[in-house]
C-alpha cells in the first residue's frame, strides 16, 4: 500500500479560513491534484472536510478514472443530501465507521450505494481501515485531509508522501484549521523529520513541496 497526503495551505499555515474558505490552489494547482487522483485507487478525507466543503473528489479536471471516495466517520454523520453519497452509485464511495455509529446511520449510508466499513470501537482504527481497504484491491490512496486526519495518519507512520502546496498568501485566525492538527507532540525534538525530495516553484508564486516522511509504514 502506498499512502500520500496532499494538501494545500497558506504561508502561516492554514488549510482553510476560520469562516471555512478553503480555496487557496491556483486552478494550476487544482489540475495537478486532480492528476493525481487519476493515479489513485481512492481519494480519503475526514468528515470535517465533508461537512465543511461538501466535495466532490472526482477527477473533472484531469483526463483519466475517478478514484474511489473514503470517508473517515466515526458516528457516520455524513449528511444524505451530501454530493458524495447523491453520486455513491456512480462511483465507488466508502464510509469508514466505528462501532458507535447508530445502526440507522449505517443503513441509512447503505441505502445510498456506499459502502460502510466498520474499523475500530470509538475512533476509526486507521491501520485496520487500510488493510480493510487492501483486500478490497485499494492500494494507492491519496489522503487530503484535514487537519485531523493528517496528523492520525502522519503519527501512525502510515504516509509515504507528503505534498504540500505553499499559496503566497497569509489569512490569519486563531480557530483557522492549520496542516496537521491533533493532540501534536509536547517538544519539537519529537516532531515527525521529513525529508524534502522535490520542489516545484509556479508562475502563480505557489510552492510545491515534497516530502519523505522519516518513518514510513508501507505494510499492512
Amino acid at each position: 500500500m502506498k499512502v500520500t497526503i496532499n494538501a494545500a495551505m497558506t504561508l502561516d499555515g492554514k488549510i482553510a479560513t476560520a469562516a471555512g474558505d478553503s480555496a487557496i490552489s491556483s486552478k494550476d494547482d487544482l489540475k495537478r491534484v486532480h492528476r493525481l487522483r487519476t493515479t489513485s485507487d481512492a481519494v480519503m478525507v475526514g468528515i470535517s472536510t465533508v461537512l465543511a466543503d461538501d466535495p466532490m473528489l472526482t477527477a473533472r479536471l484531469a483526463r483519466g478514472r475517478n478514484p474511489a471516495r473514503i470517508v473517515v466517520d466515526s458516528r457516520g454523520r455524513i449528511p444524505s443530501e451530501s454530493r458524495l453519497l447523491r453520486t455513491a452509485r456512480e462511483t465507488r464511495t466508502m464510509v469508514a465507521v466505528t462501532e458507535r455509529a447508530a445502526k440507522e446511520a449505517v443503513g441509512r449510508i447503505e441505502e445510498s450505494g456506499a459502502e460502510v466499513i466498520v474499523a475500530g470501537k470509538e475512533s476509526v482504527d486507521l491501520k485496520a481501515l487500510f488493510f480493510a481497504l487492501e483486500k478490497k484491491g485499494i492500494r494507492k490512496i491519496l489522503v487530503e485531509g484535514g487537519g485531523e486526519l493528517n496528523w492520525s495518519v502522519l503519527k501512525l507512520g502510515l504516509a509515504d508522501r507528503l505534498i504540500v502546496t505553499v499559496a503566497p498568501r497569509i489569512a490569519g485566525g486563531r480557530l483557522a484549521p492549520t496542516l496537521v492538527e491533533g493532540d501534536g507532540f509536547d517538544q519539537i525534538s519529537k516532531g515527525i523529520r521529513l525529508k524534502l525530495a522535490k520542489v516545484e516553484r509556479k508562475k502563480t508564486g505557489e510552492l510545491v513541496l515534497h516530502y519523505i516522511p522519516g518513518k514510513i509504514h508501507s505494510t499492512f
